[in-house]
Parts: structure tokens; C-alpha cells; sequence
């Protein structure tokens, strides 16, 4: 067993060089460092037995996210379960559906209205009343980790709600806390930033910045009433890393780093990816090697593809979500093209060693293009116009289509939006689509088929559709992003065993290909290699002996002999069953995917 001075011992150089590179050697920087040391030793000695197992097991497995087992859900407390302790009685369901991971979306102190969805924190050591106690909390994490399950929580590290205690205190005027965040006396400064920072949610307010009261500004990168950190104050860093621990000693295996573009701030510069962004994930990363190994990062950064990949390390974050993965796959189901789909995985996916992608339908989110455009020129794609072109077919403005999205933050000018909706209502089961079923899991097949984490977003397994009604509730008018987080769907769980139903097709289909997943040693890892179809429709890669091909269209689609020539006579699809003579050929039915491994010869 690795004891706390070994652990210490080994990180200690490289967070102290960490801390000099982003702070200096100056007194302030040398006694905040100082103050972190004891924090550590500290927080080490209220780490709980169990979760000091639970370090020695990932240490030793140090790939234990990558394995062919895992299986992600995500959900909100109170939509999904009420409370957190009906979230523990989920747990039998948990486990019949073979979760190994769940992400409980903001469940911490936040302000009742001004809330965007718990991401304006008010405490990180306090759960939200209306969803039970830290106690209840903890309860949960216990029984989550004995049935195998890690629990995942988002850490707000860019901003706070301007209800914080560090945020009440700042507008009071306390030194100590005026310095927590980037707050400036008049518009002289903000003006200056505000020169090249862009603005996020303008709906909200213009700029970057917000006026306070008392006539002086903060920087508000998102909404007014999330107030940025300023991590160039080396006491942030230290009361952040405490925040950090207090989770993982409660029981949190993995924190979705939120937010992570925007935690530096630079004068003349975007203020977004900028180098010091990285250095503090780093520092954050050497603190939990030192007092709660465990603990994992996945990043959240819906930037350029570039710029998303460059948060992928081992010693920053170890997971990130794959927002252009997502995208891609909702363009292959409205153009039933596959082309960008394809050169994504072929030049983007594969990641560095012990690091992997949590790969996904549909979040809690709105759904952007993140595609990059000189990706898109390589077929002759104007980036602009194609965007257009997919908010008009998910938000129903484009003739045929199938799905019933709904636009955030649009402008019907211009064409330009983001996307608001369930899986479902999205892939055409809510517009009485006859393929939307098909639609549906052949886009789940490639998240879990492609390695990594396969995330789930809870009650879309059995069809849950958009919930219109949820705009009228108290603090979500404005945001058509709730329309894609419907509560429980009760209904269509109690159905998910009657095969008549549509609740039970998917159902039955979703279990079905995470128990040939979790059977499929070649699935565990993350890296594949694309298999080139030359079919626009059909998708094709492979992961080691496995070969998969899914169809995204409408039609038959045929594959000639000559594509097989590797792969020997014939081959056996591992979620059908069906034997193929790949002499022969392949022809896919509409929106048809198989898992092929080659069979020997007699």
C-alpha cells in the first residue's frame, strides 16, 4: 500500500513546479503554497477507508474507465428520481440496465431561479434542500461504490452564483474576497478585455462583464448572476483544491470539470484555451495524486475540435466528453451521409494512453456544431450554410424531416441556433417516424461500440419524449433547453418489459447490445481504426477483431466482396448472431449496423 509521504513524495516536485510557473516565488504565492501543504495532509487524514481501497484498486488499474464493462447514465435528482434518496432506490434498475458510472447533474446550493440549471453554485458543500442533506449524499455515494457504480458530479470551477458566501463578501467590499473574483471600479478595464473576448450568451447581457450595485463591474463570462473566479489570486487556487477534496473524501470518483476553456484570463487575448488553463488542470491533477488518488477528470469544453483534444492527458484530465462525435452522428442521420462521421474517427478519435472519451447521444445540453470548417471543405461543405441547413431539419423548418427539436437562443434571420430536444423526439418518435426506433439505437450502437465511456441520458433507453410543459415551470422560461430534460417517464419504464410496446423495443434492444458489449473483449481500450467503405451511407472501423458497419439511410445499402479481402471468407455478427459469407458481400438493411467478427476456417 502506497502510504500518503511515498504519494507525497512523487508529486511534490511536480505541483511545486506547477505553482511557481502560475503563481511565482513571490511571498503570497510561497505562504498560499505552504497553506495548501497542510490542506493536503489534512484532508488525506479524513479520507475514509473505504475510499483508500478504492485508491489502491484504480492505481493498480489505472485503465479501469476504458474497460468493455463500463457503461455511463447520467440524470438530474429531482426530474429523475425526486431526492437522493430515490435515486438510491433506482439502484436495482441501475444494475439490471449494467451502469457502472452515473453523472448526477448540479445538485449543490444554488439560487432558486437563477440557477442555469445548478450550475451557478451557491455552496460546494452544501446539497440543495429540496434534494436532501449532505448526509443523504454520502449515503448514496456508499451504496453507488458497493454496487460498483462511480459516482459523477460536475465541479464549477470557472464561476460561483453571486449568492456565494466569496460572492456576498466581494460586494461587501472585503478585500480578502473582492480578489476572488475580476472586479473593476468602472468600465475602464472591462472595456479593454471586452476588445477581444466574444460574447456567450448575449440574450443575458452584453460583454463579458456585469454591473454591480454600487456602480463597479465582474466579469460574467455566462449568465450575469455567475460570477468568474480570478485564478491569477493563488488563495483561489487553494480554496478550489479544498472544494475538490471535501467531494472526493464524500465519495465522488469522477468530477466533470466544467467550463474548463474559460478558467484564465488574459488581457488581449480571447481569454479562452489559453495556456495557463491547462497548467492549473495540471496543479488541480497533482494535488489529487497526493490526497485522493482516485479521483478522475473529465474535461467540458464544447470549443474547436482542436482545442477539445488538447485537454486529454493523463496528468490533466483523463476523460473528456466528445462533442464533435455527437454532432457528427446527428449529421449523418439528417444528411444519411457519413463522410464527416468517418474522418472524425479516423482523425480525431484516437487518444493518449490511459485517457478516454465519454461518448454520447445527447446531454442535458443543447446540441451545437462543433464540426471544424476546413474538416467540412475536404467534401466541399460550406461550415456555414451546412449549419443552417441542420437547425432547419432539427427544429422541423426543413421539408421531410423527421425530428421535433426544438431552437435555443435562435434567430430566424440568420438561420442560426442551437438544438433542444430528446433523443426520441430528435430521431423521429415523436412525429410517428416508423424508423425512428431503428434511428435511435443504431446512434447508441456507435457510442458503444467506439470505446471509452458510452453515456446514457437516463429515460432515453425507453423513448422518453420532449416535455413542452417544462417551459412553463418557475426560472425556466427563456430556456428551451428543459424541453429535453422531461421528468421520469414513468410510463414508458413500467412498459420497458412488453415487447408491443415502443417503450419495450427499445428497451429490449438497448439491454441486448450492452450485454454483447460487455462481452466483447475488443471493445475494451479506446483506439480504432477506420475501415473505408466507399459507400457515402455506410460507416465502417474496426476495433482490433471486430469490424463494425452501420448504415445511415433509408435504403439497402450494398458492400461488394472486394471490401473483405482481409477479413477472410466469412464472418459473424455479434449482436445478430448471423453468420456472412463475406464473398458474397454485405447488403444492410435501413439504418441496420452489425458487429462482425471474422469466424475461423474449418
Amino acid at each position: 500500500m502506497t502510504t500518503y509521504d511515498e504519494r507525497l513524495s512523487a508529486e511534490l516536485p511536480r505541483l511545486q513546479s506547477l505553482f511557481g510557473e502560475i503563481y511565482g516565488n513571490g511571498s503570497r504565492a510561497t505562504a498560499e503554497f505552504d497553506g495548501l501543504l497542510h490542506d493536503l495532509e489534512r484532508s488525506w487524514g479524513e479520507r475514509s477507508a473505504a475510499m483508500r481501497r478504492l485508491d489502491e484498486r484504480h492505481e493498480a488499474d489505472p485503465d479501469w474507465f476504458s474497460s468493455n464493462q463500463m457503461l455511463g447514465g447520467v440524470c438530474y435528482v429531482d426530474l429523475y428520481a425526486g431526492r437522493l434518496d430515490g435515486v438510491r432506490s433506482r439502484i436495482p434498475y441501475f444494475r439490471e440496465l449494467g451502469l457502472t458510472y452515473l453523472h448526477l447533474m448540479p445538485l449543490f446550493l444554488a439560487p432558486e431561479e437563477n440557477s442555469d440549471g445548478g450550475y451557478a453554485v451557491s455552496s460546494y458543500r452544501d446539497v440543495n434542500p429540496a434534494l436532501g442533506t449532505m448526509a443523504d449524499f454520502e449515503a448514496l455515494a456508499a451504496e453507488l461504490r458497493e454496487n460498483g457504480i462511480s459516482l459523477v458530479v460536475d465541479f464549477v470551477f470557472n464561476h460561483t452564483s453571486n449568492e456565494h458566501e466569496w460572492a456576498r463578501k466581494a460586494l461587501a467590499k472585503d478585500p480578502v474576497y473582492e480578489d476572488f473574483y475580476l472586479i473593476f471600479p468602472d468600465r475602464t478595464m472591462p472595456d479593454r478585455y471586452e476588445l477581444t473576448t466574444r460574447e456567450i450568451f448575449p440574450d443575458d447581457h452584453p460583454g463579458s462583464f456585469v454591473p454591480l450595485p454600487d456602480g463597479r463591474w465582474v466579469w460574467a463570462t455566462f449568465y450575469h448572476f455567475q460570477w468568474d473566479l480570478n485564478y491569477a489570486n493563488p488563495a483561489v487556487f487553494r480554496a478550489m483544491a479544498n472544494e475538490l477534496l471535501q467531494l472526493a473524501n464524500r465519495g465522488v470518483n469522477i468530477l466533470r470539470m466544467d467550463a474548463v476553456a474559460f478558467i484564465w484570463k488574459q488581457l488581449g487575448t480571447t481569454s479562452e484555451n489559453l495556456p495557463q488553463a491547462h497548467l492549473l488542470l495540471q496543479a488541480f491533477n497533482a494535488v489529487c495524486r497526493i490526497a485522493a488518488p482516485s479521483l478522475l477528470f473529465k474535461s467540458e469544453a464544447i470549443v474547436h475540435p482542436d482545442d477539445v483534444a488538447v485537454y486529454i492527458r493523463p496528468d490533466e484530465c483523463q476523460l473528456s466528453y466528445n462533442p464533435l462525435q455527437m454532432a457528427l452522428i446527428w449529421n449523418s442521420l439528417a444528411t444519411r451521409e457519413v463522410n464527416l462521421l468517418s474522418q472524425a474517427l479516423e482523425e480525431r478519435h484516437n487518444l493518449p494512453e490511459h485517457t478516454a472519451w465519454v461518448n454520447y447521444v445527447r446531454s442535458h445540453d443543447d446540441i451545437g456544431w462543433t464540426f471544424s470548417d476546413d474538416d467540412a471543405r475536404v467534401f466541399g461543405i460550406d461550415g456555414f450554410e451546412h449549419r443552417r441547413f441542420l437547425n432547419a431539419f432539427y427544429v422541423n423548418r426543413f421539408e421531410g424531416s423527421f425530428a421535433r427539436g426544438v431552437p435555443f437562443q435562435d434567430n430566424p434571420r440568420t438561420g442560426d441556433c442551437r438544438i433542444s430536444g430528446t433523443t426520441a423526439s430528435l430521431a423521429g418518435l415523436e412525429a410517428g417516424d416508423p424508423l425512428a426506433i431503428d434511428r435511435i439505437v443504431l446512434a447508441h450502437s456507435i457510442v458503444l461500440s467506439t470505446g471509452g465511456v458510452p453515456l446514457i441520458y437516463l429515460g432515453d433507453e425507453v423513448g422518453q419524449l420532449n416535455d413542452y410543459a417544462s417551459l412553463d415551470v418557475p426560472g425556466h422560461q427563456g430556456d428551451s433547453r428543459w424541453v429535453g430534460r422531461p421528468d421520469y417517464p414513468a410510463e414508458r419504464y413500467a412498459e420497458r418489459t412488453d415487447p408491443s410496446t415502443d417503450a419495450g423495443r427499445l428497451s429490449e434492444r438497448f439491454q441486448h447490445l450492452i450485454d454483447v458489449r460487455k462481452r466483447t473483449a475488443e471493445f475494451a481500450g479506446g483506439r480504432l481504426e477506420i475501415f473505408h467503405t466507399h459507400e457515402p451511407h455506410v460507416l465502417g472501423y474496426q476495433r482490433a477483431g471486430v469490424l463494425i458497419l452501420a448504415n445511415f439511410s433509408e435504403g439497402e445499402r450494398r458492400l461488394d466482396a472486394e471490401r473483405f479481402g482481409a477479413w477472410g471468407s466469412t464472418a459473424t455478427d455479434l449482436v445478430s448472431g448471423r453468420s456472412f459469407d463475406l464473398s458474397e458481400g454485405i447488403v444492410l438493411a435501413p439504418y441496420e449496423f452489425v458487429w462482425l467478427r471474422a469466424t475461423a476456417s474449418a
